[in-house]
């Protein structure tokens, strides 16, 4: 077998300009040339410009020379062979590249194999060109989706640093004036709170209630009215970070799949990168509530997965407000809970997801807690209206 057999590349230079972003690179690396040649025209026929290799070390010298959107690689069931291996730790290790395997058609070991890597698909062969087809498009939808989220969410994220940094600035502006800061400082990080809130599902007076519950804690904890104060002013900036999440997933109705939940998760460290930086003492606390508010007693929190005392005093307090005051109060989605039903609920919670002392400590403290939710109450929603009678026949 001469070198044109073992390794076909497509005319011209080796090292080529990056396609246009709705083409889409291929590399077909199979041992059988009829298999090879088969799966080289339906991507080509396609319009994804495909290189073919018959073997893994000659792959990899294409694969130096060129950047590849997808690649299709043979399988064997040994999962010690070179070819297992070989498509294994690309499965694992590609970082934008969609692998398939290519696994015999009926060989359970095979399509086993494929599965245990990870793999988003497969393809069977001898190679029947409608199931390719039908392949390619499902796993490459799956890929252009996934990449238009990031994007987008790029995207997103920097129109909001852009957008608020005249905010921002002008916040530290009204800082340094001693006589109008804390007044001004209040009303404005108030209001830009509520501009995040207005894109979520929260009730009008979350973010009052919630504060006054952190400052209570801090005020139990021992804190300075100093800190108490910084506390309770900073603390409704928790969810910042909202503003750039995409509505499709924010609105979502239903359960998010594990990409958009990666997704969602990214608010709180949005909000870290939209207050962080400043010369503010008070913006710099919004900043640690944003970014640590999720994060968990045992460490299954994000964005980080900090643990215990690691986690910011000020999140570890945000938390235990925020997810009280959600758990009391009526959503859209769900009605208010009873006091004894959150207490049994977040007290299953110590430990995992709340500092178990600071928990203990909010409950010592319930009669003032509950004095503040009466203060702060919702709105009994309007009534619904009577439904409109049928009009008159004629």
């Amino acid at each position: 077998m001469n070198s044109d057999e073992l390794l076909i590349s497509r005319d011209g230079p080796a090292i080529r300009t990056p396609a246009a972003p709705t083409v889409i690179t291929a590399l077909v690396v199979e041992p059988d040339a009829a298999q090879r040649t088969a799966l080289r025209d339906i991507l080509t026929a396609a319009g994804h410009p495909c290189d073919i290799a018959a073997a893994p070390e000659q792959a990899r010298t294409l694969m130096k020379l060129q950047r590849y959107d997808l690649l299709l690689a043979a399988l064997h069931a040994d999962t010690a062979s070179e070819w297992s291996t070989f498509a294994g730790s690309l499965v694992v290790n590609a970082s934008d590249m969609l692998v398939l395997p290519v696994i015999d058609r009926g060989d359970s070991a095979q399509l086993r194999l494929a599965y245990e890597m990870g793999a988003h698909g497969f393809i069977t062969r001898p190679v029947i060109e409608h199931e390719v087809a039908f392949t390619l498009r499902n796993v490459l939808a799956q890929r252009r989706l996934q990449r238009e989220n990031r994007l987008f969410s790029h995207r997103i994220g920097q129109e909001v640093l852009k957008q608020t940094k005249e905010l921002l600035d002008t916040i530290q502006r009204l800082e340094r004036s001693e006589v109008r800061i804390r007044r001004s400082q209040e009303e404005t990080i108030y209001r830009l709170a509520r501009a995040a809130e207005y894109r979520d599902s929260e009730t009008g007076r979350h973010l009052q209630r919630m504060s006054q519950y952190s400052a209570l804690l801090a005020r139990k904890s021992g804190l300075d009215h100093e800190r108490c104060e910084l506390v309770r002013i900073a603390s409704p900036m928790h969810d910042i970070g909202k503003i750039g999440i995409p509505d499709h997933i924010l609105y979502k109705n239903g359960r998010h799949t594990p990409e958009e939940f990666a997704i969602m998760k990214q608010h709180a460290q949005m909000g870290y990168t939209i207050l962080q930086g400043s010369q503010s003492e008070l913006l710099d606390a919004a900043a640690i509530i944003a970014w640590t508010h999720h994060e968990k007693f045992d460490g299954s929190g994000y964005p980080r997965g900090l643990t215990g005392g690691a986690i910011p005093f000020e999140g570890r307090v945000v938390a235990i407000a925020d997810v009280f005051d959600a758990l009391t109060s009526r959503r859209v989605y769900k009605p208010e809970f009873s006091i004894e039903r959150a207490m049994e609920i977040m007290n299953e919670g110590a430990g995992k997801h709340f500092d178990p002392e600071l928990l203990q400590l909010f409950w010592s403290s319930l009669d003032e807690a509950l004095h503040i939710k009466d203060r702060y109450s919702d709105p009994e929603p309007e009534p619904a209206p009577p439904e409109a009678s049928a009009p008159p026949a004629g």
